[in-house]
């Protein structure tokens, strides 16, 4: 079988299962060998039976074809003159692959979003998960955080220094916050915003958005640099590194993964630019914790005073499933308080100084603002339960919540 026949017959696959999920919002996509396509859309984990177990070797061809259909930007179009055959050593090598790729035509005669692809190894073959991706940068005050919370996140924007943190688990919509974040701020403010991803998300516009359809373009007054790992550079580190020579005023980390990104990102923030970056973690008490981990106990002290003087904000979120869609909570901590910054350097593991900090300064609480989702009919009780952190409080919750009619 020649490549255009098997791309062609790779193309029919994924129009296959867009077609089966028909225009139920798709917002990912698990293919595994020797099983069923499943999608998660808004009604939940969805199975394709139309499309059989798929063969390892179908699997891999759709590798070849998701690979091969990377965004066309120059740097990919030279892998592309490359052997397709080179993303199979690759998975093969690493037992894993990031990338991703343009988008299809959908049933309802949209297109899809960008995708961003994950290809791996399992005990029955090679696997993808495709994560659908939103071609428009969603408006910060659509995402279900409060009005008070956006204008904090904006003026620690517009700092000179600092660090940011937006913190939760896969799936928890910490990319679409943050690029919601850069492109109010490209769009209000002169600011250079450079970002290493893995793999790029967003793409952000040279222009201010305007409603009018006839109205001329104006270039925004802020701009971005986007680079991605493997593509652009080798490594978040490196990209790191390389960014700080662009004379940037804002940085953006798609994840901190090792201690010496983290160092890196801390001197950046130290030195006079506002570093935003990601952790898979719940809570801010949680969030310094990890933090912690990836110093030696001995570098602790210090590196708390450090986080006291120039931790700017942790913002940790998660994505509650309903029936009429995913809600957002969150909880805040901003470190505008000597409250909150005695809880920081003083952090144990144990000290409740902080978590009694988070209560207070403007601050929001995660399992308040649950509470406050229960209360307004957002959520339902059996979903407040099982999302809740402080499992202490839950008779007192709950009264309130039978109280309230809920």
């Amino acid at each position: 079988m020649d490549l255009q026949e098997t791309h062609s017959q790779a193309e029919q696959v994924m129009s296959a299962i867009f077609s089966a999920a028909g225009d139920n919002d798709i917002s990912d996509i698990q293919i595994r060998s020797g099983a069923y396509v499943y999608c998660h859309t808004r009604n939940g984990l969805e199975v394709i039976t139309k499309l059989g177990e798929l063969p390892p070797l179908a699997v891999m061809n759709l590798v070849k074809f998701l690979y091969a259909r990377q965004e066309n930007d120059s740097s990919s179009a030279i892998s592309h003159l490359q052997d397709q055959d080179d993303i199979e050593a690759r998975l093969v090598n690493n037992k894993v692959a990031d990338f991703s790729c343009d988008g299809f035509s959908l049933p309802n005669g949209r297109v899809s979003g960008r995708m961003r692809i994950q290809t791996h190894l399992s005990a029955n073959g090679p696997g993808i998960t495709c994560r659908i991706l939103s071609d428009e940068i969603a408006d910060l005050g659509t995402l279900g955080i409060a009005p008070d919370t956006i204008r904090a996140l904006q003026e620690f924007m517009k700092r000179r220094q600092g660090f940011g943190l937006v913190t939760g688990q896969t799936n928890s919509g910490k990319s679409t916050t943050l690029a919601a974040i850069l492109d109010w701020l490209r769009q209000n403010h002169p600011r250079h915003i450079v970002t290493v991803e893995d793999p790029i998300e967003y793409h952000y516009s040279r222009f201010v958005t305007v409603e009018a359809e006839d109205a001329p373009q104006l270039p925004a007054p802020g701009f971005v640099t986007q680079q991605e790992v493997g593509k652009h550079v080798e490594s978040y580190k490196q990209g790191l590194k390389d960014a700080l020579r662009k004379a940037p005023h804002v940085i953006l980390i798609g994840e901190i993964r090792d201690m010496e990104t983290m160092e890196i990102a801390i001197k950046a923030a130290q030195t006079g630019h506002v570093v935003i970056s990601t952790l898979h973690t719940n809570g801010a008490v949680k969030t310094l914790s990890r933090i912690l981990e990836f110093f030696p106990q001995e570098q602790h002290r210090s590196l708390l005073g450090r986080l006291s003087e120039i931790l700017m904000f942790i913002l940790s979120q998660g994505l509650i499933p309903t029936e009429n869609g995913r809600v957002l909570n969150y909880e805040f901590l901003q470190n505008n308080s000597s409250a909150v910054r005695s809880g920081i350097s003083a952090y144990d593991g144990a000290a409740k100084s902080l978590e009694d900090a988070i209560r207070h300064s403007g601050n929001i609480e995660w399992d308040s603002n649950l509470k406050n989702l229960l209360n307004s009919g957002k959520i339902s009780h059996q979903a407040f339960q099982m999302n809740r952190m402080n499992e202490e409080d839950g008779d007192e919750l709950l009264f309130i919540s039978e109280k309230a009619g809920f």
